[in-house]
């Protein structure tokens, strides 16, 4: 008799028992890393998936960070940081076999690719519920550098709608530290009146973390790094989208801007995971 599928808990229950016989002390914090490849609930292709735990000292709570260690020989490879959208988790992605069937597709290219969890609606920057910013780039970075042999000198970053802000908002802030940024239908708001609610702390919180508004006072923020944006006809984000396409495009950035049929959802953004991995693999591969 074929067994059942097991459920989220299940397999999140069995990746903390593992990783707990293997855990690694490191200066700020532990790391607990669980082989779970034969627990992914789609076909990985052969990629593993490993899970750590970071106790934040930016965020002051244990958080998680699931890693995709494409198949192929062993050694130092770039590293991809993907954050995830609003109400979301790494399961969203580890039930989307085009993820995995496109990061195979890129063969010794491929990346390694971590997937931190933030919460609910962190929006990923430094604000009064943690120093969501801080965590990604002092804490995430640096623990799957150390556990996984990824290339501290080749590291993009890029996610998928309040993801896809906070790549933006990090990779303005940190300019020199990415090799690549990537905003996939991204939250983003011309006027801090628009934006969704629990996104910003205060309209001061809104002003330090305005994305528009920083590439209007200096559209070459960005620097010399390959820059995506795509969003789909029926998003909702689509104007504020392409008004950072039309700051970008006349300051010479090396942009790649796409408008594809679909709307807001895993539909429109599965349909894609061949040209997004295939951006950070060249830009990553150039770095």
């Amino acid at each position: 008799m074929r067994q059942p599928r097991p459920t989220r808990q299940q397999i999140r229950r069995r990746r903390r028992v593992a990783g707990a016989a293997i855990a690694l002390a490191a200066t700020f914090g532990v790391y607990l890393i669980a082989e779970a490849t034969l627990l992914a609930p789609a076909d990985t292709h052969g990629a593993g998936i490993a899970h750590l735990e970071i106790q934040s000292q930016a965020v002051g709570q244990e958080l998680d960070v699931d890693v995709v260690i494409p198949a192929g020989e062993e050694g130092l490879r770039p590293l991809l940081v993907f954050l995830h959208g609003r109400n979301e988790t790494f399961d969203a992605y580890a039930d989307d076999e085009r993820f995995f069937a496109a990061l195979a597709a890129l063969g010794p290219d491929a990346p390694i690719v971590a997937f931190p969890a933030g919460s609910e609606d962190s929006y990923w920057h430094d604000r009064s519920s943690g120093d969501w910013g801080t965590h990604v780039i002092d804490e995430v970075i640096p623990a799957v550098g150390k556990s996984f042999q990824a290339d501290p000198q080749r590291v993009a970053i890029g996610g998928i709608s309040m993801g896809g802000f906070g790549a933006y908002d990090l990779a303005l802030r940190h300019p020199g530290h990415f090799c690549a940024v990537g905003g996939h239908s991204p939250a983003l708001w011309l006027h801090g009146a628009d934006t969704a609610a629990g996104a910003f702390d205060d309209a001061e919180d809104f002003e330090r973390h305005d994305v528009i508004g920083a590439l209007r006072a200096d559209p070459g923020a960005f620097g010399a790094i390959p820059v995506w944006n795509d969003a789909g006809t029926a998003d909702p984000f689509l104007i504020a989208d392409v008004a950072l396409v039309e700051l970008l495009e006349p300051a010479g950035v090396d942009l790649r801007a796409h408008v594809w049929a679909g709307g807001h959802d895993h539909a429109y953004w599965g349909r894609h995971w061949n040209a997004y991995l295939r951006f950070y693999a060249r830009a990553l591969e150039a770095c």
